[in-house]
């Protein structure tokens, strides 16, 4: 059974000079053009409401403007709501007092920004340091957690580098072990690999899946990219003018798209690419599997596609970790979701 991490519960951020005051005409209608237009205020969020699972990645997509950013930043009180309700394992951090909040940021949750904030005087593993330095733990024990971590990201042998030694996607995962030393059960990660090339990206994002298996946090990711989305999330929220368009499982924010906004973002989509056999999978229900072939549950299509065009099976049995059994694809189901 899943568990709730962080409820957000009719949230609204209007910017300006008198938030408060502008909220009922919002409340009524008043959509973002109009509300610049008439009343000089800008609507960042408008009744957002949100449930992210624990040891889950959710991914919160939109393209400029949409209000991603302004959301993630409302889970660690970095931006205060003009109204709404955010919990976190049932606190409500908007009753946070300095002090709580404090606490709450050094150690419940960490944060991965875009441009990689690392402190540029300072050494790699000072740099992965900083969150246990800040909380007072003793060094050994800050240097032992920090050089794991650095090790675990691919940066063992640069500890005594400086940011500006180091390519982009090297200083992002130096951005990655800090947040990770601080050992908090929350990662926010706000467009992080936006900055990076194409390939530097794609291996940022196999780490932080692999990271994730091991790990089991609970991870909020902004993107605007739809295919980096679809990769990684485990439920996907679409953000449009600061509305939610869509909440929902990758494969049906793919296949089943509610809105006509998300179906312009889809549309182009390479599926075999984005979609993993646990997306498509269903439930085995006494099917002959003796001739099946077998791919693992966060197979991509792309990788076991080319069996299938060789061997023909009729069946694709998708198993865990274990080896365990846990659903099955029919070759007609995959034809049908590529040709969609």
């Amino acid at each position: 059974m899943s568990v709730v991490k962080i409820k957000i519960e009719s949230l609204y951020k209007i910017f300006g000079a008198n938030p408060k005051m502008v909220m009922e005409h919002v409340k009524n209608g008043v959509g973002k053009d109009e509300l610049l237009a008439k009343y000089s205020h800008v609507l960042g969020l408008q009744d957002i409401n949100l449930n992210v699972q624990e040891k889950s990645i959710q991914v919160i997509m939109g393209l400029s403007g949409s209000g991603k950013s302004t959301l993630i930043r409302h889970i660690n009180r970095l931006i205060e709501p003009t109204a709404g309700k955010i919990t976190v394992e049932d606190q409500d951090v908007m009753a946070y007092d300095k002090n709580a909040l404090r606490n709450f940021r050094r150690e419940k949750t960490a944060m991965v920004f875009q441009r990689f904030a690392l402190m540029p005087h300072m050494t790699v593993i000072k740099n992965v340091s900083l969150g246990l330095d800040m909380q007072g733990i003793k060094s050994e024990e800050t240097k032992e957690k920090a050089s794991l971590w650095i090790e675990k990201v691919g940066l063992s042998g640069y500890e005594e580098k400086y940011p500006q030694h180091l390519s982009g996607g090297m200083q992002q995962r130096v951005g990655l072990a800090r947040a990770l030393t601080n050992d908090a059960d929350i990662l926010l990660m706000d467009e992080a690999f936006s900055a990076l090339d194409p390939l530097i990206r794609k291996d940022m994002q196999d780490i932080l899946l692999e990271l994730q298996s091991e790990l089991h946090k609970t991870v909020v990711f902004i993107t605007h990219d739809l295919d980096e989305a679809l990769k990684i999330g485990d439920r996907i929220t679409i953000l449009k003018d600061g509305k939610m368009d869509q909440d929902d499982l990758p494969a049906d924010i793919l296949l089943n798209p509610k809105t006509d906004y998300v179906k312009k973002f889809v549309e182009d989509v390479n599926r075999s690419r984005v979609l993993k056999a646990k997306h498509i999978m269903q439930k085995l229900n006494g099917e002959d599997i003796s001739k099946a072939i077998k791919v693992n549950e966060n197979d991509f299509i792309e990788k076991f596609i080319d069996r299938v065009v060789e061997e023909k099976p009729e069946m694709i049995v998708v198993q865990d970790k274990q080896n365990k059994n846990v659903g099955c694809i029919s070759s007609k189901r995959l034809s049908e979701i590529l040709k969609k």
